[in-house]
């Protein structure tokens, strides 16, 4: 568990993920990448086939309840996750007509 800051820089210890924390909540939080903490002991660290769906690089990630944002600055094998809550890709807001 890991109290995030905004503007943080992480890396995966399974991959070639790298991310940066655009928005956040207080409080400690199990973000994960490839089924392991980010920036944990990367020592024999193995991915995790349930969360081996790959990050995008330049793609934002959101949980759910939409608590967190998380920007892909080097993307990777392992899925994003909170626990073992799988991130979503951030969908674009549609812009309104200028009819």
């Amino acid at each position: 568990m890991t109290a995030l800051k905004l503007g943080a820089k992480l890396k995966s210890v399974v991959c070639d993920t790298q991310i940066m924390v655009i928005r956040t909540v207080p409080g400690d939080l199990d973000l994960r990448c490839g089924g392991l903490p980010m920036d944990g002991e990367a020592t024999g660290a193995v991915l995790d086939p349930e969360f081996s769906g790959g990050t995008l690089i330049g793609k934002r990630y959101v949980d759910v309840a939409d608590r967190i944002e998380l920007l892909c600055t080097k993307g990777g094998a392992g899925a994003l996750s909170l626990g073992a809550e799988k991130l979503l890709i951030k969908q674009p807001k549609a812009l309104p007509s200028s009819d």
